[in-house]
């Protein structure tokens, strides 16, 4: 019998857009590596005060082949008592939290220093953010009492791996490629996924997608399409891909004063797993115009497709989207990303830049990532 580990992190029921796709694609990879895996997840895990979607809940069939079991509850200390007290008991050679705001501390780590306590298990955290996007009263107690229940940490950015350095410098973290998002369905023709969401293939389309966020610069990317630049390129459209989590009547009134109308496609409700392909599919060049950011699951769904990329210089975004081989880095100006917009079309770049994409992706596999999680488990 393989190693046992559990994840601890969002999956299904909850519809946790791409954190809870990651946990369950991780899951599968330590199945293939030849492990047993669970996954714990919650009951609840935002109250409904402070959830910005319109549901916590998937609406899909569940994952085939995985094991999730549904027992936190972000606010009830007795749910973190009683969900410690489970993986303690089972004493699995590794337990992975995934840690991304300060608000799951409390719960995560009781969580984790009551597993502890089995003397056993390796517990590690997978921290995409250790400084929060948007910050709130609270958040560096909350950290460090998360910090200081685990044994050692993945980041999938440089910039989250300095942060640790502020809250956990005696303990080793490691700094990992996230890998390859290959679980939305194999590549289609752009007709195809035109046909599929009703689009008119004889456009031009860049994609906008995922959650929408201040961070993310949405905003930037609208006054972009409003330049001069690109006002002149009458067969080029935004697809904005992504249910709002703030308030929408900002963007609605950016819409209305630039009048972009006619140069839109808005598809802000949630996108479900099975439509994910048609989107970046449609689309020639995927544009995040974010003004911070730690990492983004959105360049590896965009690898996956091949997907020519335009991305702004913070965080770990350029990390991974090296400049003029597989896309453009700008800086989160509405002035540059249309530049790189207009220089895409113009130097009729996809061609060159799926090749090179085809060639640099391959260094994204969640093999690797597995064996080097071992790795460290085996350090600390």
């Amino acid at each position: 019998m393989g190693r046992r580990v559990i994840i601890v992190g969002p999956a299904y029921p909850l519809r946790g857009g791409g954190m809870a796709t990651f946990n369950e694609r991780l899951a599968y990879a330590f199945q293939e590596a030849g492990d047993e895996v669970e996954i714990v997840t919650f009951s609840l895990q935002y109250p409904s005060f402070l959830f910005p979607g319109k549901s916590q809940y998937s609406e899909e069939p569940a994952p085939e082949g995985l094991r999730i079991k549904v027992l936190i509850n972000s606010v009830n200390p007795i749910s973190w008592w009683r969900t410690g007290n489970y993986i303690r008991k089972q004493t699995p050679d590794l337990v992975i939290f995934r840690y991304w705001l300060p608000f799951m501390g409390p719960a995560l780590g009781t969580i984790a220093r009551i597993v502890r306590q089995n003397g056993g298990s390796r517990v590690l955290a997978i921290t995409d953010n250790v400084v929060p996007h948007e910050q709130r009263p609270g958040d560096v107690p909350f950290t460090r009492y998360f910090l200081g229940a685990c044994h050692g940490f993945i980041t999938m950015s440089k910039a989250v791996q300095q942060d640790l350095k502020q809250f956990a410098p005696q303990k080793p973290s490691l700094y990992l490629f996230h890998p390859l998002y290959d679980n939305f369905g194999e590549a289609e023709t752009k007709r195809a996924a035109c046909k599929a969401l009703h689009l008119d293939p004889r456009y031009n389309y860049i994609l906008f997608f995922g959650f929408i966020r201040a961070y993310k610069g949405l905003d930037l990317l609208l006054q972009a399409m409003a330049s001069p630049l690109l006002q002149e390129r009458k067969d080029l459209k935004l697809i904005i891909a992504g249910e709002f989590y703030e308030d929408e009547a900002p963007y609605r009134q950016l819409i209305n004063q630039l009048r972009l109308h006619d140069r839109l496609v808005l598809r802000t409700d949630f996108i479900p797993n099975a439509e994910v392909r048609h989107y970046f599919c449609a689309a020639d060049l995927v544009v995040q115009p974010y003004k911070h950011a730690t990492q983004s699951g959105v360049t590896q769904v965009a690898y996956h497709f091949n997907k020519p990329m335009v991305v702004t210089n913070v965080g770990g975004l350029a990390e991974l989207v090296p400049d003029g081989e597989v896309g453009y880095v700008v800086t989160p100006e509405p002035e540059d990303i249309a530049n790189a917009i207009s220089r895409f079309y113009h130097a009729d770049a996809a061609g060159n830049f799926s090749q090179n994409i085809a060639t640099y992706k391959q260094r994204f596999s969640w093999a690797h990532f597995v064996r080097a999680i071992w790795d460290l488990a085996s350090q600390v």
